[in-house]
């Protein structure tokens, strides 16, 4: 204490001048409206500042949050799309009947996911309980990703395209030509289309999307572009590579497609193959 008392006598003077100069300032301030409006304006923009620093340091911890939210956001606009895009089709035949979209779009996040293996998977945090069923399709921000086959209440399951055994239908956006399209095993970034014929007019850059020939996805799903393509002498069909829209080393956020009439389009196809 007695330390104390002889450190404030030693630089009492400093201490005093401190004193008067706080008080200056204040009378300054209090008292003439110039100075006190870039006080008041300093002071604000200093205060705004560290709040901005505050807010996004704490924003980043509400990021999956966020994200979360804007999957759910983006289903339900896809899910409103299609049913646009019915009700579109129907007023251009002057029918007067409007079913409801055939598609619904379901957000989920996925939890595990591989890319570096012949036969790869997505796993999915949402299950039989948020409306998840085999033969769902699986589909991301930038285009296709999979579809599911396993479901248990809390989780689902499913090949991504990056998986050898299986194929989906697909076609060229621009001419409408389908084929059918498979992953050959060698490069996560790049797929193979089949079955186009050698004399499709093919270019670099073309859009590749799904052709709605299947119970799973809808029609005009990207998949990618045609990276490069080639004819062999004697062949009937193009050997297409097909650059991936979807990038599979990033992915976490996406949507699986309900078709609403699956179960009656299985009926009538299966009636079909009976005959």
């Amino acid at each position: 204490m007695r330390s104390l008392l002889q450190f404030l006598a030693r630089h009492s003077f400093v201490f005093l001048f401190l004193a008067l100069e706080v008080i200056s300032l204040i009378l300054i301030v209090n008292y003439n409206n110039f100075q006190r409006a870039k006080f008041l304006n300093s002071s604000n923009r200093f205060t705004a500042s560290i709040l901005e620093t505050y807010a996004d340091f704490t924003s980043y911890f509400y990021l999956r949050q966020q994200n979360e939210e804007l999957a759910a956001v983006n289903a339900q606009l896809h899910t409103k799309l299609k049913k646009l895009e019915v009700v579109e089709i129907f007023s251009r035949r002057d029918s007067s009947i409007i079913r409801d979209t055939t598609y619904q779009f379901i957000p989920a996040r996925i939890i595990n996911n591989s890319a570096n293996k012949q036969y790869n998977y997505v796993t999915l945090n949402k299950g039989r309980l948020d409306g998840i069923e085999p033969d769902m399709g699986i589909v991301g921000p930038h285009g296709l990703v999979g579809m599911v086959t396993n479901v248990t209440d809390h989780y689902s399951s499913g090949p991504s395209i990056l998986n050898k055994r299986w194929r989906i239908s697909a076609k060229i956006k621009k001419n409408n030509y389908f084929g059918s399209l498979g992953w050959d095993g060698s490069d996560y970034q790049y797929a193979q289309l089949y079955e186009i014929p050698f004399h499709v007019e093919l270019a670099v850059g073309d859009t590749i999307t799904t052709s709605g020939y299947s119970s799973i996805f809808p029609e005009g799903i990207l998949i990618g572009i045609i990276d490069e393509f080639n004819h062999d002498s004697g062949a009937n069909f193009y050997q297409v590579k097909v650059k991936l829209s979807s990038n599979f080393k990033t992915i976490s956020h996406v949507e699986v497609v309900k078709n609403n009439f699956l179960e009656e389009q299985k009926m009538l196809e299966n009636l079909n193959s009976n005959d």
